[in-house]
């Protein structure tokens, strides 16, 4: 059914409950009508059935005694009859007819032509009295045409559908309202949950913190599932409120540390006059601080482009080219310390980004040789489409407590807090696999530490 289109706009400014309710009502009203029609229509054919049965059987007689020319026979109670010559005369009638012409013109010339003609007086509603049914036909009597009229009273078959309507029509409405009632109490029990959610979510709107949706769990309804589906969100979102200010607390203290040597060293610098040697000197200090501060602000913009997978660029390259741009500019670094570097990786072709796969691998390498001792060993093996790198060393492996939060944005292990970095490195490295559609996982082997990364390749 299409609305016009002023009726839309005000129909959706309508509360949910009072939609439903008015869908039902509208629903049930339709099939209410179709039902009583159906029924007003059996019920009429039978009586309209039984009516012209009773007509056919008293014209029939009728007519054989016109053409007999023997005395009519009385019909059925309240019934009426009306012989006419060929012109139209009455020739007799019912004493309540007296001359009373129950034909048109027009359908006395149809009956003259031979056609019977059937036809109700009066109407059902409104009510008006005297209703009948007649049927005219012409027989032959004497050689003469005649025009035989039979007609019954619809009284009782009229009261009996009067009747019927008034029955179908209170029986309709009681059934509406009570559709209509159990509609609403259904809508309203049914919306009330979303109530609920919604008090909850204006609650937290508000600042309440912890909170977390009444979910019935005896029930796995789309109600039940959209307040779990709220409260899987409502996690979600605590945690990422909790992070964001770990974050804002560790990136101050990250930021605040090098800002404040670079004004100890300014203020010491301008407190007396320094000779150029000890500007050199000073110069240099500040210069690592602030490349330190680049070091860190582009991390964190790394970090922020790597938030969405649209950055992501895959393209064939081979394995072994790739582990080996990674691994070159950490060779140096291992030989001047005595480690020891090695990669195993197959010649096959993977399809990644190498923009930021490249440097991911770089951080665990720079990670391995900073804070571990002995070998480090870079292994990459591709299995049912699969990308899985390993970086393994040989030093004391990461604190137990420090494992959950590895990949935490500015998590150091207790050790390392005053060792150079930004506590990012890890961070990045799992922002690059997820980005990838993959993970990012570190643990202790018993003889060192290794972080795995496993990607769709």
């Amino acid at each position: 059914m299409t609305l016009p289109g002023g009726l839309r706009p005000r129909l959706r400014r309508l509360p949910v409950v009072t939609r439903l309710v008015l869908a039902v009502a509208v629903t049930m009203s339709l099939v209410l009508t179709g039902a009583a029609g159906l029924v007003y229509w059996r019920v009429k054919t039978a009586l309209d059935q039984q009516l012209n049965d009773d007509l056919t059987t008293y014209q029939r007689s009728l007519d054989q005694a016109v053409r007999a020319e023997a005395r009519l026979p009385p019909g059925p109670s309240g019934s009426l009859q009306q012989v006419l010559d060929g012109q139209g005369r009455v020739l007799h009638s019912s004493d309540a007819l007296r001359h009373q012409m129950l034909l048109t013109p027009a359908e006395l010339d149809r009956v003259v032509r031979g056609a019977t003609v059937r036809r109700d007086v009066g109407s059902l509603l409104p009510i008006t009295s005297d209703t009948l049914r007649l049927q005219a036909k012409r027989v032959t009597a004497d050689g003469q045409p005649r025009i035989v009229i039979a007609a019954v009273r619809r009284g009782h078959r009229d009261e009996a559908l009067r009747e019927l309507l008034a029955q179908l029509a209170v029986a309709s409405g009681l059934t509406l309202i009570a559709a209509s009632y159990v509609g609403y109490r259904t809508a309203r029990a049914a919306l009330r949950p979303v109530e609920r959610y919604r008090s909850g979510a204006a609650t937290l709107a508000d600042g309440d913190k912890n909170l977390r949706l009444d979910v019935p769990a005896d029930r796995d309804d789309e109600i039940t599932r959209l307040g779990h589906t709220l409260n899987r969100m409502l996690d979600r979102l605590e945690a990422s409120a909790e992070r964001e200010r770990r974050f804002v607390a560790d990136a101050s203290h990250e930021l605040r540390t090098p800002l404040s040597l670079l004004r100890a060293e300014l203020d010491v610098a301008l407190h007396r006059p320094r000779s150029a040697g000890e500007l050199t000197l000073t110069l240099r200090s500040v210069d690592t601080e602030v490349q330190r501060l680049i070091d860190l602000s582009n991390a964190l913009l790394d970090l922020e482009e790597l938030g969405s997978s649209d950055h992501i660029t895959r393209s064939p390259m081979r394995l072994t080219d790739l582990m080996e741009a990674a691994v070159a500019p950490h060779r140096r670094t291992a030989e001047r310390t005595g480690r020891i570097l090695t990669v195993e990786a197959p010649d096959t072709v993977v399809d990644v980004d190498a923009r930021w796969l490249v440097p991911a691998i770089g951080n665990l390498l720079d990670n391995a040789l900073r804070h571990g001792n002995g070998a480090v060993h870079l292994t990459a093996a591709v299995h049912h489409g699969r990308l899985r790198l390993r970086v393994t060393d040989e030093g004391p492996g990461f604190p137990p407590e420090f494992l959950p939060r590895a990949f935490d944005r500015f998590a150091r292990a207790e050790a390392s807090r005053t060792s150079e970095g930004s506590g990012l490195g890890l961070a990045f490295v799992q922002a690059v696999a997820i980005a990838h559609g993959g993970t990012a996982h570190a643990e202790n082997t018993g003889h060192g530490s290794a972080v795995i990364l496993d990607l769709p390749s």
